[in-house]
């Protein structure tokens, strides 16, 4: 790899996928040994060239011989772009580059809610502002994208249910105005970070039933295997509602309408 020289990628260390690609630069050989540096922990020279807030959004990339600053995919691009002059060519074609742009940010916004960080509240953490309109896309994302994949594991369960997308983003869209209706006086200001854990808990779930879904097993194992999948989503939202410093109150919620919305399913069906 050829190595980009003079630069320092200012990465969040309480994102591990920030943690993971920045250090990937640097086993790579793409950037050089000092070529990373934690947010929280900012050198005097960098904090007083990066734009603070801006660099909390889109991970910054400081070019020390010019004292210059390329932000988000831009920075990407740069580091890849040097030892893949081809790569970078192909991305920055319209609208390859619009799609991955709108992806990076899609991801960067929300990547507090991907993966939560008990350190997200501190004044100098590298906490993204919130974007309503990418908390929304990724809402309506995980509730497709989880409806669909249920819709062809009811019917490896054999419940006597024709496949249905319809009925199955009805129970996910259910949870979402469920949770809202029940907890919007409790949560207050934290409904938005809330429902995006939420909805990366059945995220979570949704990525344990994927790999099933595409062999035929005894409808037996297809139940034990969702009430473990149930299960291990249970233990993942309480966990999640302790960082973002919650009670039981929403788990329980969260979990009434689950048994509900199953028992109203099987009743309707046998």
């Amino acid at each position: 790899m050829k190595t980009l020289k003079n630069h320092t990628l200012i990465y969040d260390s309480d994102c591990p996928m920030c943690a993971l690609y920045s250090n990937g630069f640097i086993k790579s050989g793409m950037l050089d040994g000092n070529g990373r540096e934690a947010f929280t922990e900012l050198s005097v020279t960098n904090k007083n060239l990066i734009d603070f807030n801006r660099a909390k959004n889109e991970i910054a990339l400081v070019d020390h011989s010019r004292s210059k600053v390329t932000y988000g995919l831009d920075s990407l691009l740069l580091i890849i772009g040097n030892s893949f002059p081809l790569l970078e060519k192909l991305a920055r074609i319209q609208p390859v580059y619009w799609f991955f742009k709108k992806l990076y940010s899609f991801v960067s916004y929300n990547r507090k809610q991907i993966i939560p960080s008990v350190k997200s509240s501190a004044e100098n953490s590298c906490t993204p502002d919130f974007n309503l309109k990418y908390r929304i896309v990724y809402i309506i994302f995980v509730a497709v994208f989880s409806a669909y994949i249920l819709s062809l594991y009811s019917v490896k369960a054999e419940l006597g249910l024709p496949r249905n997308f319809g009925r199955e983003m009805a129970v996910c869209a259910g949870q979402i105005v469920w949770q809202i209706l029940f907890l919007r006086t409790y949560l207050k200001d934290k409904i938005w970070e809330y429902l995006g854990n939420m909805m990366t808990v059945s995220l979570l779930g949704t990525l344990l039933l994927l790999p099933v879904v595409w062999l035929n097993l005894n409808s037996g194992f297809y139940w034990v295997y969702f009430g473990i999948v149930v299960f291990a989503m249970f233990l993942e939202h309480i966990r999640r509602c302790k960082i973002l410093k919650l009670n039981y109150f929403p788990t329980v919620s969260w979990l009434l309408f689950r048994i509900t919305a199953l028992a109203i399913i099987l009743w309707t069906t046998f």
